[in-house]
């Protein structure tokens, strides 16, 4: 049976988010390793994700896969916000330190 082409769009859609949750977290882990200067947005994706999930999804396997990805979302935000404080810290400490001769 052919899926029609809005639940194929949607879960494209999905598909999309979760790998860019996936090069967020890369890109975080660059940034606090020193590797990237400046700190990834998520507040965009968060965004997106967001008006997204207003939408009805009445396949319940979409509807499924669209809570695990916003939960995964939460979860790797958390990890983020953590990780970009505990580094601005270690940069702040560090700049702080007193220079010696």
């Amino acid at each position: 049976m052919p899926i029609s082409s809005e639940l194929q769009e949607t879960r494209s859609k999905i598909l999309d988010f979760e790998k860019r949750i996936e090069d967020m977290h890369l890109d975080f882990q660059k940034y606090c390793q020193g590797l990237d200067p400046k700190m990834p947005q998520y507040e965009l994706l968060e965004r997106e994700l967001l008006l997204f999930s207003r939408r009805k999804i009445f396949d319940l396997e979409l509807s499924k896969q669209l809570d695990r990805i916003l939960y995964k979302f939460q979860t790797r935000k958390r990890i983020w916000v953590r990780w970009a404080e505990e580094y601005q810290q270690g940069v702040n400490a560090k700049a702080q330190e007193p220079k010696n001769p």
